[in-house]
């Protein structure tokens, strides 16, 4: 393995992009806990709306910075990408960390330095979920000549990385499926501990989960992907309270599909996130997460989950005992998989207890066996 044994190692880290907050910033900053010195390296820096990088003591962009519509449509310049990264130097560091879903695991090491990818998804619109990016036929002769340059520049870019880790079994399997090598899994790190803490604030849980709850919830972003539009097509159809936290693109378009029984509530602060998660029902999953950090962060505070029974879900979700696994996305499945919750009864310190797998402590501890 190619990594310098000095016992001061100087780190970097490098993200695909730093414009926007998810799960992967979160990793991000555990990782910043973790190396409070480490400079981040991007393509593309938004300050406006990722204010959570401001921890950071140094943000090193790349060109792409200066095109002056790069922050918000960088899908626009996927083709830049590869230059971006490979134009970073890294040869004053002993240890580079790539947390990626692109372009950020292609960047270029000395020998003696130690590049650990921490792999979120080998890159979606090239491998994985190709023909939800490029719909149509016309689409996708139109596109081809840089998909195929893209593909062959990432499977290139994935062999650089001394070691791979994938956040979940599914992206596992994608990675042996699409780059041919092994990784280990460390799941991102979930905040349960405080959500837990700021639940029990605010109430006292019995041993099951109370049936009074009123209504059921989707956290997540108002994209085409998350399959949100499954789930109001399902409630409008069951008559049942839906509270749905988040923004996105699809927001106008699925407010306007939506009957009186579901209602949009936008972004919220944590402490109202807690609030909802633990006066729901369950949290409604119907998309296929890489991850799905959501679907712990409500087992932290003893809300189960309906979750779709692919990717990230399998890992997080305990069929029967923290939730309930449909296998379709399709409203006869998802319907089903409500009418077979609300007959069961989940026991509460269970949940919470699955969701201390996931922990910020668990992935520091399962992160630092690979340096």
């Amino acid at each position: 393995m190619r990594h310098s044994k000095s016992t001061k190692k100087k780190v970097a880290l490098v993200y695909d992009r730093v414009n926007k907050w998810g799960g992967a910033e979160r990793v991000l900053l555990t990782l910043h806990e973790m190396f409070p010195d480490a400079p981040l390296y991007t393509s593309v820096y938004d300050e406006k709306e990722a204010i959570w990088a401001k921890v950071f003591p140094k943000i090193i962009t790349s060109f792409i910075q200066k095109i002056p519509f790069a922050k918000s449509n960088h899908e626009f310049l996927a083709s830049l990408m590869p230059l971006a990264f490979e134009s970073f130097d890294f040869s004053d560091f002993d240890l580079v960390i790539s947390v990626t879903s692109e372009a950020a695991k292609g960047i270029k090491t000395r020998f003696g330095t130690l590049h650990i990818c921490y792999c979120l998804t080998p890159t979606r619109y090239l491998w994985s979920h190709e023909d939800q990016y490029f719909k149509g036929q016309a689409f996708k002769v139109f596109t081809k000549p840089i998909t195929s340059y893209l593909k062959k520049w990432d499977k290139k870019a994935s062999k650089r990385p001394d070691v791979m880790i994938a956040i979940s079994t599914e992206v596992q399997k994608r990675i042996k499926k699409y780059y041919k090598r092994r990784s280990e899994i460390v799941f991102p790190p979930v905040n349960a501990t405080v959500l837990r803490k700021q639940s029990l604030a605010s109430q006292s849980p019995g041993s099951t989960v109370a049936k009074d709850r009123k209504f059921y919830l989707i956290v997540s972003r108002l994209v085409g992907y998350k399959k949100v539009d499954l789930a109001i097509d399902v409630f409008n159809k069951l008559g049942l309270p839906l509270i749905i936290v988040g923004t996105g693109r699809e927001e106008k378009r699925l407010k306007s599909k939506s009957k009186k029984n579901i209602k949009f509530v936008g972004q919220v602060s944590e402490k109202e996130l807690v609030k909802h998660y633990q006066n729901a029902k369950a949290l409604i999953m119907p998309q296929e997460e890489d991850f799905g950090i959501v679907s712990v962060e409500a087992q932290a505070v003893g809300t189960p989950v309906i979750a779709f029974r692919k990717g990230g879900a399998t890992d997080t979700v305990i069929d029967g005992k923290t939730g309930v696994l449909f296998d379709k996305q399709n409203v006869e499945s998802l319907s089903g998989a409500i009418a077979k919750f609300k007959k069961m009864v989940f026991n509460h310190k269970y949940l919470v207890k699955n969701a201390k797998k996931f922990s910020k402590a668990a992935f520091k501890k399962e992160f630092l066996k690979h340096i």
